[in-house]
C-alpha cells in the first residue's frame, strides 16, 4: 500500500511545527536539551539522514515505532545525536517544569493582548527553555 502523504492544503496539521520551531529546536538541542528517543516524540531530520520521505513537511518524522528508526541510526542514542527532538506542548510543559520555569512565565506567554496564532504558544515555550538552558 502506497503511503498518502500530509496535504498542508487540505490537512489539519497535528502540530504546528515549522521554521521558526526547528530553528529554536536546534538552538535549544545545541544549548543541552537532552531526550530519551521514545514512541510519541516528534523529530526533525535536518541532514535528510531518513531515506524514506517523511509524512509531514519539512522532514519531521513522528516515532512511533523506536526500533524502526533504531534501524535507521543503529542506537537509540544515535538517533538522539542525529536527529533534533520537537517536543509538543505537553511534553514542553514537562520540560518548563523540570528545568525551573516559573508557571507564570509560561502562562504570560497568553497576557496580551491579542490570543497567539497557532504555533507562536508553542514558540513561546520553545524560547523561554531555550532561555533558561542558556542562563546556567
Amino acid at each position: 500500500m502506497k503511503p498518502i502523504p500530509f496535504d498542508p492544503k487540505t490537512d489539519i496539521a497535528p502540530i504546528p511545527f515549522d521554521e521558526v520551531h526547528l530553528d529554536l529546536a536546534r538552538k535549544m538541542k545545541k544549548s543541552g536539551l537532552q531526550w530519551k528517543p521514545h514512541v510519541g516524540c516528534f523529530v526533525w531530520d535536518p541532514e535528510r539522514l531518513i531515506e524514506t520521505e517523511s509524512p509531514f513537511p519539512l522532514r519531521v518524522y513522528f516515532i512511533l515505532s523506536l526500533p524502526r528508526f533504531i534501524n535507521i541510526f543503529g542506537s537509540a542514542e544515535n538517533v538522539a545525536e542525529k536527529l533534533i527532538w520537537l517536543p509538543t506542548w505537553y511534553q514542553s510543559r514537562l520540560i518548563a517544569l523540570r528545568i525551573g520555569i516559573d508557571h507564570t512565565e509560561v502562562t504570560g506567554l497568553y497576557k496580551t493582548e491579542s490570543f497567539p496564532a497557532p504555533g507562536d504558544d508553542l514558540s513561546g515555550i520553545y524560547r523561554l527553555i531555550l532561555e533558561k538552558l542558556r542562563s546556567g
